[in-house]
């Protein structure tokens, strides 16, 4: 059996006889006659519909379990839905127990009831809408850079430097040089988490020309609300020989553009779902 991603089954175009979709289940519902699953595998925002004689059926094919399932992929009969997968085999690969799984079926958490379980929340519709756009934005960046001519510079994550004082940092210390008398620094003078590779870049680009960045950055101003984040990616770029500043600002704009682009044409279902619950009226 050919091995699909949910996403390459809804998005089939021909009928196949022999898949295997392997992913957890959202949803079971049996009847006297058939029986429905709804499986995701974190490919995409809707679930694949798996249609199933109830002999298949088994105690621990519950919400939350990961199954695998080999059938027959054919044209669904409901317009909602492209293809469906008629099972011929089910098999639970990892059960879950539905009494102590913090996710309820069909019940719509908070954001905030959700995050209080790290190991889970990905799995949450919202969660995993997010960073499906982020990983999709994160390929936009590299690409519209590397299309451009821009070399990728990995900046260091540990630095001296204190970048033109743009935030408060994080102090390395070493543990043995806590328990010894003599205190002393590894690379014998204070080493800090980066706030920004900007003064790397800055040194690259005189023999690049065109340079960028994206990696991990860090702020440590005592600060716990949502309105802080100690850790964030953060984009840089730096370009030689620029005329004026339309220059850089023509590079700002085309990097927006060609991003928002990307994450429009290949998330339009996860975009759609912020629009319509996380954040309404501001498409």
């Amino acid at each position: 059996a050919v091995r699909l991603r949910v996403r390459e089954a809804l998005g089939a175009r021909e009928p196949a006889d022999a898949v295997r979709v392997q992913g957890w289940v959202r949803s079971v519902r049996s009847q006297k006659e058939i029986l429905f699953l709804h499986i995701n595998d974190g490919s995409s925002l809707e679930s694949l519909q798996v249609v199933a004689d109830p002999s298949l059926e088994k105690r621990d094919l519950t919400f939350g379990s990961a199954v695998e399932v080999q059938g027959k992929l054919v044209k669904s009969p409901h317009r909602m839905q492209n293809m469906e997968l008629q099972a011929e085999t089910i098999r639970v690969v990892g059960p879950c127990d539905i009494w102590s799984f913090p996710l309820k079926v069909k019940e719509r958490h908070p954001l905030e009831y959700v995050r209080q379980f790290p190991h889970l929340r990905c799995r949450n519709n919202a969660l995993g809408a997010l960073l499906r756009i982020r990983s999709e934005a994160t390929a936009g960046i590299h690409s519209f850079f590397q299309d451009n001519g821009y070399v990728h510079i990995h900046t260091p994550v540990i630095t001296s430097n204190d970048c033109e004082g743009s935030g408060e940092l994080f102090q390395i210390e070493v543990s043995w040089a806590k328990e010894s008398a003599e205190k002393t620094h590894f690379f014998n003078v204070p080493a800090f988490l980066t706030v920004s590779g900007q003064l790397h870049l800055e040194v690259m680009a005189g023999a690049f020309t065109r340079v960028f960045t994206f990696g991990p950055t860090f702020r440590a101003e005592n600060s716990q609300s949502r309105r802080h984040l100690a850790e964030f990616y953060m984009v840089e770029a730096e370009l030689s020989f620029t005329e004026s500043l339309q220059d850089i600002m023509q590079v700002m704009e085309d990097l927006f553009k060609t991003v928002t682009s990307t994450v429009l044409s290949k998330c339009p279902c996860d975009v759609e779902l912020f629009h319509k619950y996380i954040a309404p009226a501001q498409k």
